[in-house]
């Protein structure tokens, strides 16, 4: 039942994370450098979006029928709707749900219907739909106005990952195709952004740690908790040293773009990994000292 949830929850968080960082990257930060993106290529990435939107629902829904079997201890209760109904009645977490389910349902009409609107208003909506993941989990421990200031930290860190995660999802699809856009200026304002990204990061990481665990980092250093977040912590050293070399390489004279396309693509495996971390580090109890 727990490793469900962690798979329910590492597909959810990337999907919904993806939404955001993608529509943003295209709706807002680089929409002038993607004048020249084709229109095939678009619709391309617009089918995958609205694959991501269903997967977002899809796991959202499972995610809901596992607390609920969860909480009940028992798999039966995870189709049972008197149970479910329960724990959407009931429970903080079901309350959030709620809206949370409603914004995936939006976000996959919008995916498929499309409206002229459509870029700018799936964006308002997977922003939303992020939002609404930060009282999930550790996020719902404090009340009061602990609690508050920790789930706004949390939406802070979100929002740097969803940046940072869907920028690298955008430059993996320029590098792969033959696209007529400006790689090199992509290249160069999105590691420019890095910096403030990361250290958005790593500032609301270390606030979230401290909040949960009573310290820098959670003791023992080295089991449970610690152990799962020293993963993540060397996975993420790991994109920033890519990012460092994707830097270098869109500075060089020559754009070797067969080796960006391997650094960007590993880049992202990385990635992949630091969220499955996060996944598990949401089921484990931080060990409040």
């Amino acid at each position: 039942m727990q490793d469900g949830l962690i798979l329910c929850r590492f597909m959810h968080f990337g999907a919904v994370l993806l939404l955001f960082g993608v529509g943003l990257f295209r709706s807002v930060l680089f929409a002038s450098y993607l004048s020249s993106f084709e229109t095939g290529a678009g619709r391309r990435l617009d089918r995958s979006m609205a694959g991501l939107a269903c997967l977002a629902l899809l796991s959202a829904v499972t995610w809901l029928m596992l607390t609920a079997a969860n909480m009940a201890d028992d798999w039966h209760d995870a189709v049972s709707l008197e149970t479910i109904r329960s724990v959407l009645a009931h429970t903080f977490f079901g309350h959030v749900w709620i809206l949370h389910l409603i914004l995936c349902l939006l976000a996959v009409l919008l995916a498929l219907l499309g409206t002229r609107l459509r870029p700018r208003l799936c964006l308002l909506v997977s922003t939303l739909m992020l939002l609404t993941l930060s009282p999930v989990g550790h996020g719902a421990m404090y009340d009061g106005a602990p609690g508050q200031l920790l789930i706004f930290n949390q939406m802070l860190h979100l929002i740097g990952v969803g940046t940072w995660l869907g920028g690298l999802l955008m430059l993996a699809v320029l590098l792969i195709g033959d696209s007529a856009v400006d790689l090199r200026a992509v290249l160069l304002r999105f590691s420019g952004m890095g910096y403030g990204l990361v250290a958005l990061i790593v500032v609301t990481g270390m606030i979230n740690v401290r909040a949960l665990s009573g310290a820098f980092w959670p003791e023992p250093a080295l089991s449970g908790f610690g152990q799962v977040l020293a993963v993540k912590v060397g996975m993420v050293l790991c994109m920033l040293t890519l990012a460092a070399l994707n830097r270098s390489l869109a500075r060089g004279s020559d754009l070797r773009v067969s080796v960006l396309r391997i650094s960007v693509l590993f880049e992202c495996l990385f990635g992949a990994a630091a969220l499955a971390a996060v996944s598990l580090l949401g089921t484990l109890p931080p060990m409040l000292v």
